[in-house]
Parts: structure tokens; C-alpha cells; sequence
């Protein structure tokens, strides 16, 4: 039996793996919530660790709202980097394999191509700034890691940007939708899948990896195929522009390259309109 814990399991990734891993029968699962559990706080977390027997850690709690990180940039740091911090010294104490979600934020869009795990990282606002500390700090601390960047990351849990349209559809609000980020939209079902299958298959080959579906898009594609799924693209008032004025900057082009995850580990992932289209379709 593998002894798992997932932290910030409230959050959306948290909610997936927990509907993911409800008939499991070779996983025993601790879902922790921040009540549970504080990241931030080392002492607790070590002890936390040495009450349980964890073979595994998969860390899904983040501070993630990227226009607020700018003005809350200590409380940003502080769970993004130093729980991460806090985590990757009570695995590496207790010989405990950490599965960590990072961000394509950590890029700073200024390339033509997807990017790799192994390309220069600058990230331009607060929040892609503390995920790659947090990276940063695992890396130094604790080789027995796995950081899994992902992006554009929606599920029919929690406030995310399908949930948004759905609502936004729901109200018949007009809609202006930019098209000047470029990205890949991520059904964090699958991302939830993938983390699960590297605990499954016992796999040792530890690094940074990049997760998302496949293909890109603008966020102005991304709500179109939204309506068009829904049936509702004749009846929203959508509207593309070009600016769209955020207080975080956020890099252009942030399309990710799976291919070392799909490479290395057998992982394979869908284009990212099909993961869409099934998961409205289930709702």
C-alpha cells in the first residue's frame, strides 16, 4: 500500500486528484486542507510528517491569483516559496518522494516555440516569480522531486476560467476576450491522472517536467470553444481585443513542450479542444 498526501486539497487539482483516487485500492490517501495542514509553518509540517508514514507528497497548494500576487507579494512568497521550501526539508528528513505543481509563468513569452524544461526562466509578475523560487528551493533541498509546470489549468472545480464563461453565459454578459497571450489550456483531470501515474508506476527519474493538452491557443480561443461546446456561441456576446489591461504582466507565448514527460515517462495527452468538449460533456 502506497501512503499518499496531497496538500491544498480543496483547491481544483486537489478536488480531481480526491475524485480520481476514491475507488483506489492500492493508494491510502490524506487530503489535507490549509486547515490541516499550513505549508507555511515548518515546524508543523515536520511534525505533521513524523506523525504519518508518507511515501509520496503531492503539492497542489499554491497561492495562484496572479493580478493580487502584485500587491500581496509577502503572502505570495511565503506559500508558494517557502512551503514548498517547508515540504521539500520534511521529505528529504523523512525519505519522502514530492510531487510539485509549477507554472509556464515562470517563462517570460518571449519565444517562438514551445518552451522546454531546460530553457532560461524569467518570469514577469510576482506570481510566476515565487512559483520558480519555490522550484529553486526544492531543487537545492531535495533530489527525490518531481516539479510538474502546467498551464491554463480549469476543471469543473472551484473558480477557474470555464467556470468563469459558464457563469459569464449563465448572466448573458457581453464578453471581451483577449487573443494577446497565446497558451495551452489544461483539463487538470489529466494533470491529476499523470501525477498518479508516476506514483503507480514507482517511476525514479526525478527532474522538472512539463504537463498541459495539446495544441495552443488565446484565451479568446478558449472561451469560443467554450460556447461553441456549450451550443451557446450564437447567444454570448463575445468580442476579441487585442489589449487587455492587467496590473500583472503576463508573458505573450507560454506554450509548453511535453515531449520529455511523454518521452520519459510513457505519459501521453489530448489535444486540448477534445479534453475540453469531454469535460463539458460530463457536466
Amino acid at each position: 500500500m502506497i501512503n499518499l498526501l496531497v496538500t491544498g486539497s480543496n483547491g481544483q487539482l486537489g478536488q480531481c486528484l480526491k475524485q480520481l483516487l476514491l475507488s483506489a485500492t492500492d493508494i491510502s490517501c490524506y487530503f489535507a486542507t490549509r486547515e490541516d495542514l499550513d505549508i507555511t509553518n515548518s515546524d508543523e509540517v515536520q511534525r505533521f510528517f513524523s506523525e504519518h508514514n508518507f511515501d509520496y507528497c503531492i503539492n497542489t497548494a499554491a497561492y495562484t491569483n496572479v493580478e493580487k500576487a502584485e500587491s500581496e507579494q509577502k503572502e505570495a512568497f511565503l506559500i508558494n516559496a517557502e512551503g514548498a521550501y517547508s515540504l521539500a526539508k520534511a521529505c528529504k528528513k523523512h525519505n519522502v518522494v514530492l510531487l510539485h505543481i509549477s507554472t509556464d509563468y515562470v517563462f517570460d513569452g518571449m519565444a517562438k516555440t514551445p518552451y522546454q524544461e531546460q530553457d532560461p526562466t524569467n518570469p514577469l509578475n510576482v506570481y510566476g516569480a515565487s512559483k520558480l523560487k519555490g522550484e529553486q528551493h526544492i531543487g537545492d533541498t531535495w533530489n527525490k522531486h518531481f516539479i510538474i509546470r502546467t498551464s491554463w489549468l480549469y476543471s469543473q472545480y472551484g473558480h477557474n476560467f470555464l467556470n468563469s464563461m459558464l457563469e459569464f453565459a449563465k448572466q448573458k454578459k457581453a464578453l471581451t476576450i483577449t487573443t494577446q497571450q497565446k497558451g495551452t489550456p489544461t483539463n487538470a483531470n489529466e494533470l491529476a491522472q499523470v501525477l498518479v501515474t508516476i506514483i503507480k508506476t514507482g517511476n525514479a527519474r526525478y527532474g522538472v517536467y512539463h504537463f498541459s493538452n495539446q495544441g495552443e491557443a488565446t484565451w479568446y480561443d478558449f472561451a469560443e470553444a467554450i460556447f461553441k461546446a456549450t451550443g451557446e456561441i450564437d447567444t454570448v456576446n463575445l468580442a476579441k481585443t487585442e489589449h487587455y489591461a492587467t496590473f500583472a504582466k503576463r508573458p505573450a507565448y507560454s506554450v509548453l513542450n511535453c515531449s520529455k514527460l511523454k518521452d520519459t515517462l510513457d505519459i501521453t495527452y489530448r489535444n486540448w479542444e477534445d479534453s475540453l468538449k469531454q469535460i463539458i460533456n460530463s457536466k
